[in-house]
């Protein structure tokens, strides 16, 4: 189904949407899109739109399977403005977003739907759940001078760390169960990357309500939201695989002559599975088994 805008959407979106849970996926280019969407879809997101300008191309495959919804990803809050209006259309259901070349991936998920991921998560009286933005880029960016490839992609094994998250309000005192995460291409090449974007985590998975704003740095406004556990134990995480920080490195003039390679000694051949990520420490199942 497509739809010309947001708007024209939003007047059938609690119909459309059903019981959830909704895949939000906005394309900033052209780069891996059916992938990204088919992904999803396999993870049994029972309604997945597409975000993306008019020009860009669809799989026919996909073209009755997901709702394309045109948008101008160039304007300003284009994500944040987006996410925001399709909660406030049906609160109460789990939704999620992504951009394109980005893959979740939550514990089990090769075996277990996203549905029952979620009905556990919601049973721990939760309403949101921290994703971490792990880097994937290509082991060979002469055969992949864009940075992306599936099938040999690569990720860091090492080098993420965590730092209290000041509350604006009271500076002597961090936000409760609320950390800032960093790590990964971001965390290498700081240098290239603006303070406000050098962060690794983002709250992606969540269920709607009324009220409820996404601001600029991936956080909602309701700071229970960006908490990564509750107050007895630790919750599951999610980890968002995502090609976007590489192929902006190699598409910036100003960073890509100054790299020839990713690939350090802590670079790792990424499995395309849960396991690995676990085994990483890079989400965790908290008392799910």
């Amino acid at each position: 189904m497509l739809y010309p805008g947001l708007s024209a959407f939003l007047k059938t979106a609690r119909s459309i949407m059903g019981k959830g849970p909704v895949a939000m996926v906005f394309c900033e280019d052209e780069t891996e899109i059916d992938t990204t969407l088919r992904h999803h879809l396999q993870a049994g997101f029972r309604c997945v739109l597409a975000f993306m300008p008019p020009h860009f191309t669809l799989a026919p495959d996909l073209h009755d399977r997901v709702h394309r919804i045109d948008h101008d990803m160039t304007a300003e809050r284009a994500v944040a403005d987006a996410v925001t209006r399709v909660s406030e259309a049906a609160p109460g259901l789990w939704m999620f977003y992504c951009y394109n070349a980005e893959y979740l991936f939550y514990p089990f998920c090769e075996t277990r739907s996203v549905s029952e991921m979620l009905a556990f998560h919601g049973e721990e009286r939760r309403d949101a759940m921290l994703t971490y933005v792990i880097d994937l880029y290509a082991g060979d960016l002469q055969r992949h001078p864009d940075a992306v490839s599936l099938d040999e992609a690569f990720l860091d094994r090492s080098g993420y760390y965590a730092q209290a998250r000041n509350d604006p309000a009271n500076h002597d005192h961090p936000r409760e169960r609320q950390l800032d995460f960093f790590g990964g291409l971001r965390w290498r090449y700081e240098e290239h990357v603006p303070p406000e974007r050098r962060k690794i985590d983002r709250i992606s998975v969540f269920r709607a309500k009324a009220g409820l704003r996404l601001r600029d740095d991936h956080t909602f406004s309701d700071e229970e939201y960006n908490t990564y556990a509750c107050r007895w134990h630790n919750n599951l995480t999610a980890a968002l695989v995502s090609f976007r920080t590489a192929k902006a490195l190699k598409r910036n003039p100003g960073s890509s002559f100054d790299i020839h390679s990713f690939r350090w000694h802590n670079s790792t051949p990424f499995e395309w599975h849960s396991q690995q990520l676990l085994d990483l420490g890079l989400m965790e199942p908290g008392q799910w088994f």
